[in-house]
C-alpha cells in the first residue's frame, strides 16, 4: 500500500467507532473497510443491501471524479465491480489496497476532510 499512513490518519481522525463518518473520506476508507473485513471474515456471508450500498458509494465518489485519469477510472469501477461479487469473496489485500490508495490520493485532490451528510438508510 503506498499511502499507508495517510489511510491510517484518516482511519483514526474520521472513522468513529460505531457508525457513518461525519466526512467523505472517512467513509470511504470505512466502506472498503467494511467489504474486506466482511469478505476475509465471514466469506461475504452476511451480505446484504448494505454492503451494496459500500460499493455504491465507493463507484459515486471515485469512479468518476475528476481526481482520477480516464484509466484510474476505469480500473476504479473494475475493483469495485469485482468486489462487489459477493457469490466470490475477493481475498486478497490487493484491491483494498489500492481502492484506500486512490482515497487518499482523492483526499488530497480535494484538499479534504470534506463534510457530508449521513444516509439514513445506511445501518451498517
Amino acid at each position: 500500500m503506498k499511502y499507508f499512513e495517510e489511510a491510517k490518519n484518516i482511519w483514526i481522525n474520521y472513522v468513529p467507532a460505531r457508525g457513518q463518518s461525519d466526512i467523505v473520506e472517512g467513509e470511504l476508507i470505512r466502506a472498503v473497510e467494511k467489504l474486506r473485513t466482511e469478505a476475509y471474515d465471514n466469506g461475504n456471508g452476511n451480505w446484504d443491501e448494505a454492503f451494496d450500498m459500500f460499493c455504491e458509494y465507493l463507484l459515486k465518489n471515485l469512479s468518476s471524479d475528476e481526481a482520477f485519469s480516464v484509466e484510474t477510472q476505469a480500473e476504479l469501477i473494475a475493483d469495485i465491480k469485482r468486489l462487489s461479487d459477493y457469490n466470490h469473496p475477493y481475498l486478497e489485500d490487493d484491491l483494498y489496497d489500492r481502492i484506500a490508495d486512490h482515497i487518499v490520493e482523492w483526499s488530497i485532490y480535494h484538499k479534504g476532510p470534506v463534510e457530508r451528510e449521513k444516509d439514513l438508510n445506511q445501518y451498517r
